[in-house]
C-alpha cells in the first residue's frame, strides 16, 4: 500500500477499492507482487513434484490431464504445405510422412506421439524440452533429423550466474545483451535418476551447454517476461489433494461401519455362544453369520444390530461442486474431469464442450504449434534441402522465397459432436452460403482436402469401371428432371 493510501486510510477515508481496505476480512490476507521470473524461481520445484504426485496417483488429476492431452492433440496436428506447385507440394507431403515414422530418437513413437508427449509433460511439469538431433546422412533416414523429449527438470532452476562469455544465465537460460535465449543448460540425465540413466555419463548431474537453435521450450506464458512455465495443476494442488483424503476417509469410515453386523451383551462373558468359533492367537473369537442362520440366545443374552450412519443426502453434491472448482482450474470441463454425465442434455453439453474447445484451440494454435510445430517444419525443411532431398531454389539465400517454401498450414484433429447431423447441417448451409469453403470444412474434421478429393475421384472412377451406382453418389440423381418439352406449371413459375 502507498503512502497516500496508508494516510488516507489512517484518517479515516473509504478506500477507493474495496481490495485495499483494512477491514477484518482482509487481515489475514498478505499479498506479495513478485515479478514473472521470481514467482516461479523458488516454486517451481515443489509445484512440479506436487503435481507430478497428484498425476501418479489421483484418478481426477490424471483423468484432466488426458482429457486434455487426447483434445488438444488427438491423433495429432498435421501440417498442410501451402506451396502452390501441386507436384512439389505433393513430394514434400509424402517425404514428411516418411519421415514422420522415424522421427522418435528413442524409436517409441511417432512425429504425433511425440506432440502428445511433449503437451503431456508441459502439463504436469508446467513446460517441456525438445531437443532437435542432427543424424550422420549413412544412419539410414528419410531425413536425418531426430526428436527428443526432456521433462524440465533437465534444465536446473537454481542455476542463476553471469557466464563466462559475459551473458547472464538464468534459470539455466542463457542470455544475451539483447535478452534473446542463445543457449540451455542442461543436465545430461534426470536429476533424480542418476546413474540409471542411460545417458548419464560420469554422475549425471554436470551440465551441457546446448545452441538454443537446438532447443524447443514449450510452455504456456502467462505473464509478459515469463522465461519457465508453471503447472497446470498449480491451483488445484491443495483442493485435490484435500479431497482425495476426505473420499478415502469416507470410505474407510463406511468399511469399518459396515464391517461390525451386530453386537452380542451377555451377564457371563466367559460363556461361549453358539456358532462362536475357537479363539486366535490373540484370544478374539467371533460369531459367525451365514444367510438363513436362526440363532438361539441364553438367558441374559441380547443381540444389538449394528446402524452406521449414512454419507448423507449432501455428500454427492459437495463432491460435485468441488469437482467443478478442480475442473475449472484444469481448464477442463466437469463432465470430462469426472466421467459423470449424470445432469446433462444436449445444449448444456454442446455449450460446455464449444467454451472448452475454444480453449483448445488457443493452447493448440498459440502454444503446440507456434513453440513446437513451427519450429520442427523448419529445421526439418532446412535438413532435407540440405540433403538434397528438396530441391528448393533459393531456400538458403533469399529470406522471401524461404518464407514461400515454409508456409504451412497446420491442422488439428477434427472435434467429434453431440449430433453430428446437426453439425452437418449446418455445415452444409455455410457452404452453400458461401460463408465456408470446403477445404476449409473438410480441414476442420482434421483431413486434408486434396488427399480426400484424391479419394473422392478414385473411389468414382473404380465405381464407374466396375458399374456401380450408389444412391450416396450425388452424379447419379435417381429422380433426373423433367424434359424440356414438358410445360411447367404456373406455380412453379412463381417460385422460380
Amino acid at each position: 500500500m502507498g503512502f497516500w493510501s496508508r494516510l488516507k486510510l489512517a484518517f479515516g477515508a473509504t478506500p477507493t477499492y474495496d481490495g485495499v481496505g483494512a477491514g477484518r476480512r482482509a487481515l489475514a490476507w498478505m499479498p506479495g507482487n513478485p515479478g514473472a521470473v521470481a514467482a516461479l524461481l523458488t516454486t517451481q520445484t515443489e509445484l512440479r513434484a506436487k503435481s507430478r504426485d497428484l498425476v501418479r496417483r489421483n484418478a481426477w488429476a490424471a483423468a484432466g490431464i488426458e482429457a486434455f492431452v487426447a483434445n488438444a492433440i488427438g491423433t495429432g496436428i498435421k501440417p498442410q504445405s501451402l506451396i502452390e506447385d501441386p507436384g512439389l507440394r505433393e513430394t514434400i507431403q509424402a517425404l514428411w510422412r516418411d519421415w514422420t515414422e522415424e522421427a522418435d530418437a528413442q524409436g517409441l513413437t511417432d512425429f504425433y506421439g511425440l506432440q502428445a508427449l511433449a503437451c503431456r509433460a508441459m502439463l504436469e511439469g508446467g513446460e517441456a524440452l525438445v531437443r532437435l538431433r542432427y543424424r550422420r546422412p549413412d544412419d539410414g533416414l528419410a531425413v536425418a533429423l531426430q526428436i527428443q523429449v526432456l521433462e524440465p527438470e533437465h534444465l536446473p532452476v537454481t542455476l542463476n550466474r553471469l557466464a563466462d562469455n559475459g551473458n547472464v544465465i538464468r534459470a539455466g537460460i542463457e542470455f544475451d545483451r539483447l535478452g534473446r535465449r542463445v543457449a540451455y543448460h542442461l543436465y545430461r540425465s534426470h536429476p533424480e535418476d542418476g546413474l540409471l540413466a542411460p545417458m548419464s555419463g560420469g554422475s549425471g548431474m554436470e551440465t551441457v551447454r546446448v545452441p538454443a537453435a537446438e532447443i524447443v521450450h514449450l510452455f504456456r506464458p502467462l505473464r509478459p517476461g515469463q522465461i519457465r512455465g508453471e503447472p497446470w495443476l498449480a491451483r488445484a494442488l491443495v483442493k485435490l489433494n484435500e479431497l482425495d483424503q476426505y473420499d478415502d476417509a469416507e470410505l474407510v469410515r463406511k468399511k469399518t461401519a459396515a464391517m461390525f453386523a451386530g453386537f452380542v451383551t451377555r451377564d457371563q462373558p466367559e460363556d461361549a455362544l453358539m456358532g462362536e468359533g475357537p479363539a486366535d492367537a490373540s484370544g478374539v473369537a467371533l460369531a459367525g453369520l451365514e444367510p438363513g442362520t436362526l440363532q438361539i440366545l441364553e438367558p441374559g443374552e441380547d443381540v444389538k444390530f449394528s446402524q452406521p450412519a449414512d454419507v448423507g443426502g449432501s455428500y454427492a453434491e459437495f463432491m460435485r461442486q468441488q469437482f467443478r472448482a478442480v475442473a475449472a482450474a484444469m481448464g477442463v470441463t466437469y463432465e470430462q474431469l469426472t466421467g459423470d454425465l449424470t445432469q446433462v442434455n444436449y445444449s448444456s453439453i454442446r455449450a460446455g464442450l464449444l467454451e472448452f474447445r475454444r480453449r483448445c484451440e488457443a493452447i493448440q494454435h498459440g502454444v503446440i504449434v507456434h513453440q513446437l510445430c513451427r519450429p520442427v517444419w523448419r529445421a526439418w525443411m532446412a535438413q532435407a534441402v540440405l540433403e538434397g532431398r528438396l530441391e528448393l531454389p533459393g531456400f538458403a539465400r533469399d529470406a522471401a522465397r524461404r518464407r514461400a517454401w515454409l508456409a504451412c498450414k497446420w491442422i488439428p484433429q477434427g472435434w467429434q459432436w453431440v449430433d453430428p447431423q446437426k453439425e452437418f447441417n449446418a455445415m452444409l448451409t455455410a457452404i452453400r452460403a458461401g460463408l465456408l469453403s470446403r477445404s476449409e470444412a473438410v480441414s476442420s474434421f482434421g483431413y486434408d482436402a486434396e488427399d480426400v478429393d484424391r479419394e473422392i475421384a478414385a473411389d468414382n472412377a473404380r465405381a464407374d469401371a466396375l458399374g456401380l451406382v450408389f444412391d450416396s453418389d450425388p452424379r447419379h440423381d435417381r429422380n433426373p428432371p423433367a424434359a424440356a418439352s414438358d410445360p411447367v406449371p404456373p406455380q412453379d413459375i412463381q417460385d422460380l
